[in-house]
């Protein structure tokens, strides 16, 4: 497997997630739940893809602009998720930064995989990319 594989299999864990939040309403069990899978698997998925996807693109003129865009994104989707935290579930509100949240993702992770993968498949080689791979992986392992 190498680093977009890895990458794009846990950007279908998040929009499957998202997905799910969207149909709950109310302050239920469910819907907190699902929000506390959500923001674990963000922060680990930003802290590992930054350590080794980002990171490495950064070293290079080619993606380094990008890289440094995409990890600001990342901190962007963090502080909706601390406002969402500090929003009542059944609010209105709530509903509304969700669906922000759910659109900021999913901008974040079409322009990943339509872009900057594109990008980031010219300046890695395939060890580079399985051995990034394993690393993400392993982290993902241990953090979630």
């Amino acid at each position: 497997m190498n680093i977009f594989e890895a990458l794009r299999k846990d950007h279908d864990v998040q929009r499957d997630l998202i997905d799910k939040l969207l149909k709950t309403s109310g302050d239920t069990e469910e819907r907190k739940e699902l929000f506390d899978k959500l923001k674990t698997e963000l922060v680990t998925h930003e802290d590992a893809e930054e350590r080794y996807f980002y990171i490495p693109l950064i070293e290079v003129d080619m993606t380094q602009e990008r890289a440094r865009h995409s990890i600001a994104e990342h901190h962007e989707i963090d502080e909706l998720v601390e406002k969402m935290e500090e929003t009542d579930r059944s609010s209105s509100a709530w509903l509304t930064y969700m669906k922000e949240l759910a659109h900021q993702v999913e901008h974040h992770l079409e322009e990943e995989e339509q872009e900057i993968f594109q990008l980031a498949g010219k300046v890695l080689n395939e060890k580079e990319k399985e051995t990034l791979a394993g690393e993400y992986q392993k982290h993902m392992k241990e953090n979630r």
